[in-house]
């Protein structure tokens, strides 16, 4: 711990003990050098000063030097405000302050020379500033600097009505310059070759700067050197390990044999894309590498990632190991059965389907054939993890959905044999570049990024809910065609709270809208039992119930290439890689398929922005990379997740993908010189490393 972590931060002049809650529970602050790496988010010229008679109610924040003549408190209770007469000499303006009336009065005095900072307003005609920044002459003459650049620090409503806003962060740390920093340089935490290399400043000319910029310049320099160490340590961490898992003995493929080549020659449904053959060579580098594979597969809805596997598990069957295929749900459990079984009937190859339904006879007979090795693919639930599933010789995990299994799932999965066998994790979710290399860059990364040739386009058409009858005549027009339709809603119940279109109220209008026997209706929503669930959609796949009504528990999972439509309510309460996801289970079929986002007529310049970008691009990558710009990491599955599991202060993955670009080279430059960072030169590296190991929570990203 370094001597500036040992202060707590309620001991700190401005801070106290209430403030001190504050910044523990809102900014996670609990002592002087994590508050110093609470950075502001962007920077004010405080520069030039203004005269009144120059203000305008169209210009943004600026300042003005002067006196305050008068202050009095007008009203009475929680609808008081103080009132002050400021002059610069020539002129007066009001300010005015709605909050904090009482303690703002016993601050300020009448006759001093003050320098306000605020935003112009008008109120019945009159220029005014409402809720202004008040420093005296001196104090803002101490903190400015040469450039004239003022950080403004992000505050909650709960530290602002705690009196902690960017005045009093600005003057927290200000109050640490000035004493606890006045003799003291913040040790290095980059080694002198990086700093050098990359022309970066030194990490205490950096702090100081991003707080208290000298300049510009400097200023951009300081925000690089930050935003690259941040980035940098991240992929040091995951590039260090991934080279460690590569050591890790794995099985050799060295055949590609009969299996997969009568496969390939005869029995393929159709064309692969350039991208599955990339795939499948990057797949058939490893296997015969004589090291473990972990290779994560991207591929957007209907990329084709089933046939893919499906080969790669013939590689493993050639050269006399078995292979499984887990995924999350019974429904995609048997939909992957039902066509690699089919696909596979030609070649006899013994394969199994093993879930929570498995009758226990089936069951006995499946683990039988396991053990003896007689069964060489097995397809299943979380029921393949279970201490009596024993394989002869598991040479290949491959996983769908990847995102729905726990660590500790899955390491199961690779215990199923002595040696740990290759691993192929899936998932339709695309990810955005950057985030991939963060979040996954402990694992080899495929991308399936063409569709098969044949696929159409699916339509992607926003209305509003008052066109909502005549969404229901055309989906009546697509079931005449023998057609079905999906109908999402994002709550089961109705809320007060929220006012979005609710799964029960909708089912029952549905339900007249839509009468039997002529149309037949199921619903499924999370909080039904299992087997109900099941059975519900079962019904949709099986073509008993031409429209399945659901929250998002249809997001991945259920292919029904006859179904053509599907209509998403509220729209705008989900997220776009959500909205593209619940759009791919459309479209799987030869017919030309439709997507209907229906929002309210009253519409947010944000969701205008997303009904834009999802009508415009069925790109699931594009979409992406604009869910992250919009809406920021932690929150990609359309689900509030909690967020990274590390923390960044400064980077931000939507902006920085240059900087995380060099960051990465630079880290697997100095790994592929010094592996275990053994030399004098990067001892500050490995050093760093052990202070930083417990911030990524590697168990999320696994």
């Amino acid at each position: 711990m370094s001597e500036l972590a040992k202060i707590d931060i309620k001991y700190l002049k401005g801070v106290g003990p209430k403030k001190a809650e504050l910044l523990k529970s809102e900014l996670k602050v609990e002592n002087l050098e994590d508050m110093l790496y609470v950075f502001p988010f962007r920077y004010v010229d405080r520069s030039q000063f203004y005269k009144i008679k120059d203000v305008d109610s169209n210009m943004a924040y600026v300042q003005i030097k002067g006196v305050l003549q008068s202050m009095r408190t007008i009203g009475e209770g929680k609808t008081s405000r103080l009132s002050g007469i400021f002059s610069d000499g020539e002129s007066t303006v009001e300010l005015v302050w709605f909050k904090g009336a009482k303690y703002i009065a016993d601050q300020l005095k009448i006759g001093v020379e003050y320098v306000m900072f605020g935003k112009p307003s008008f109120f019945n005609s009159q220029l005014n500033f409402v809720h202004p920044e008040m420093e005296t002459v001196n104090s803002a003459e101490a903190k400015r600097t040469m450039g004239g650049l003022q950080g403004v620090y992000n505050t909650t409503e709960k530290m602002k009505n705690g009196f902690l806003n960017t005045k009093n962060i600005q003057s927290i740390i200000f109050n640490i310059m000035q004493t606890h920093m006045a003799t003291y340089q913040l040790p290095e935490t980059l080694p002198a070759y990086l700093l050098a290399k990359l022309n970066i400043p030194t990490l205490d000319t950096c702090i100081r700067n991003l707080h208290f910029p000298k300049d510009k310049a400097l200023l951009e320099k300081c925000q690089f050197r930050m935003k690259f160490e941040e980035l940098f340590y991240i992929q040091l961490q995951l590039l260090q390990r991934n080279s460690i898992q590569h050591k890790k003995a794995g099985f050799v493929f060295s055949t590609i044999g009969n299996y997969f080549n009568t496969f390939y020659r005869n029995y393929i449904p159709f064309e692969l894309t350039g991208a599955q053959k990339r795939v499948i060579k990057e797949v058939r580098e490893d296997v015969r590498s004589g090291k473990q594979m972990n290779r994560l597969l991207q591929g957007d809805v209907g990329s084709g990632k089933t046939l893919v596997a499906l080969m790669c598990a013939l590689m493993a069957l050639d050269n006399n190991f078995q292979a499984c295929i887990m995924a999350p749900t019974e429904i995609l459990a048997t939909q992957h059965y039902i066509s690699i079984s089919k696909m596979l009937q030609p070649l006899s190859i013994q394969v199994r389907l093993l879930t929570g339904s498995t009758k226990t006879a089936e069951r006995r007979d499946i683990h039988e054939r396991l053990e003896n090795g007689t069964l060489q693919l097995l397809i299943g639930t979380h029921a393949l993890l279970e201490d009596n599933v024993r394989f002869k010789n598991l040479g290949l995990a491959i996983i769908d959905e990847q995102h729905r299994f726990g660590v500790a799932q899955r390491a199961k999965l690779w215990a199923k044999n002595t040696c740990p066998p290759h691993v192929l994790v899936m998932t339709a979710t695309p990810i955005p570049r950057t985030l991939a290399m963060t979040l996954y860059g402990d694992l080899d990364v495929s991308v399936i990024d063409e569709l098969p040739p044949g696929r159409q386009p699916i339509k992607t058409i926003h209305r509003t809910e008052n066109n909502r009858l005549g969404i229901y005549d055309f989906v009546k027009k697509e079931i005449t065609k023998g057609r079905q339709a999906y109908i999402v809603y994002p709550l089961i119940k109705e809320s007060e709270a929220l006012d979005f279109q609710n799964l029960e109220t909708g089912y029952e209008q549905l339900k007249g809208i839509f009468p039997e026997p002529q149309y037949h209706i199921s619903m499924v929503h999370g909080q039904l039992p299992a087997i109900e669930k099941e059975q519900e959609m079962q019904k949709f796949v099986n073509g008993q119930t031409q429209i399945l009504v659901a929250t998002t528990v249809i997001e991945v999972g259920v292919n029904v290439p006859n179904a053509s439509v599907m209509i998403i309510e509220s729209a705008e309460r989900f997220g776009l890689s959500q909205l593209h996801q619940l759009r791919g289970r459309v479209g799987r079929g030869a017919e030309q398929s439709y997507c209907i986002l229906i929002t309210s007529v009253k519409q947010a310049k944000n969701t205008r922005e997303r009904m834009e970008i999802m009508t415009s691009s069925t790109d699931g990558f594009e979409i992406s990379e604009a869910d992250l710009r919009l809406r920021g990491p932690g929150d990609l599955d359309g689900t509030q997740q909690s967020g990274m599991p590390f923390e960044l202060h400064i980077a931000d993955l939507a902006r920085d993908g240059q900087i995380l670009q060099v960051a990465r080279d630079m880290a697997r430059l100095i790994l592929n010189n010094d592996p275990n960072l053994e030399t004098d030169e990067n001892r500050i590296l490995k050093q760093q490393l052990q202070k930083k190991a417990p911030a990524i929570d590697w168990g999320r990203i696994s």
